[in-house]
């Protein structure tokens, strides 16, 4: 057994773990964390040595050997804004994860982690697509108030592999296409892709955009402004609400789109209403994408967990499939998305990226 590639994928409650060889996913397990085991720890940095354990053992059931190690690939967390593509972990990376310079979140631990790792076997780590991920055209960064700019946050790493995915399978390159990816989860992102760029996104976590199960999406701003003031509530509790509070939960109290698909199913005629509502809106934004494309789109691509309800996919496609072919990929393929990042610069075909010297595109304009 040789050229294995670890791949380490953090997140909240969970540390998925995978080895891949030569094109094939080897082993992989989701080592689940209780809210107690969590709460032992005061954020996310102090959790590295528990995760670390935990990743250890699962390497250890494997009977890997270290010389067999070719790369370790972690999930990107919260960094700068810099371009897509896969970067080599380095010192400054690891800095600006464990300081949650840039924010805090469970998947600034992937890079850490990978550099860990790194160092034990004494083999390059890397991160692919993370969500900071920034290929915007610079009028797509104007939000109409000065000092106010709008951000790319979204699911890039999910987006650009099923992107890449669909479009192979069709017979077509992702660096020369035109493709709408809308990923529809508990939060909901949908980027418009060209030529190998996510030039423009809708940012849900913003508060951009369709609703979600989670998410309000845009609102009336006048009326949204009384609210807060009537609330009295803070920038956390604004947040809290645009991304966490909003969206079906308010309507419906409940995110879990199989219920709420069920209710439908059995004649709920309030669930189906704010559902519809919510396909209207996505519907809308794909649209909205479409014009940054000037209409020249290859494919709409549905993916994420909301994809696997076909009422919400037909209900999607019937608004949208006059712009072009609908595809569909329920679900994510994240854990593969990151080792076929370290494919590409095995292969040849991308280099890998230096995240110090990563700049963004940005209008020259006083």
């Amino acid at each position: 057994m040789e050229d294995i590639v670890i791949v380490i994928n953090p997140g909240s409650t969970s540390t998925k773990v995978a080895c891949f060889s030569n094109g094939a996913l080897l082993a992989d397990e989701t080592i689940r964390h209780t809210t107690d085991e969590i709460s032992k720890f005061e954020g996310i940095a102090e959790q590295l040595t528990y995760r670390k354990e935990m990743i250890n053992r699962f390497i250890e059931k494997q009977n890997i050997k270290p010389k067999d190690v070719q790369a370790v690939v972690g999930r990107g967390g919260l960094l700068r804004p810099i371009p897509g593509g896969t970067y080599l972990v380095d010192e400054t990376m690891v800095e600006d994860l464990k300081s949650a310079k840039y924010g805090s979140h469970a998947s600034n631990l992937g890079g850490v982690l990978a550099y860990e790792f790194s160092k034990k076997y004494g083999i390059p780590a890397y991160i692919v697509d993370p969500v900071v991920v920034d290929e915007f055209h610079p009028l797509a960064r104007l939000s109409g108030l000065k000092g106010i700019e709008r951000r790319s946050v979204g699911h890039a790493l999910n987006q650009k592999a099923v992107g890449r995915k669909i479009l192979a399978d069709n017979g077509k390159e992702y660096e020369k296409s035109n493709i709408i990816v809308a990923h529809l989860g508990g939060g909901i992102s949908i980027g418009a892709h060209q030529k190998g760029e996510m030039v423009d996104v809708v940012n849900g976590l913003d508060g951009e955009g369709p609703y979600s199960p989670e998410r309000t999406g845009s609102l009336p701003l006048i009326d949204f402004a009384a609210y807060i003031q009537t609330e009295d509530m803070t920038i956390k509790e604004v947040k809290s609400l645009i991304a966490g509070k909003g969206g079906i939960k308010s309507y419906l109290n409940e995110i879990d789109l199989r219920i709420i698909t069920e209710q439908i199913e059995n004649g709920d005629k309030k669930a189906q209403y704010y559902i519809d509502g919510m396909c209207y809106q996505i519907s809308k934004s794909i649209g909205e994408m479409a014009t940054v494309l000037a209409g020249k789109v290859d494919y709409i691509i549905l993916t994420g967990g909301a994809s696997y309800s076909e009422y919400i996919v037909n209900q999607i496609k019937k608004n949208t499939e006059w712009i072009a072919p609908v595809e569909v990929y329920a679900g994510e393929m994240e854990m593969s998305a990151l080792y076929q990042g370290a494919v590409r610069i095995f292969e040849g075909k991308e280099k890998a990226r230096d995240y110090k010297e990563a700049k963004i595109r940005k209008a020259e304009v006083n």
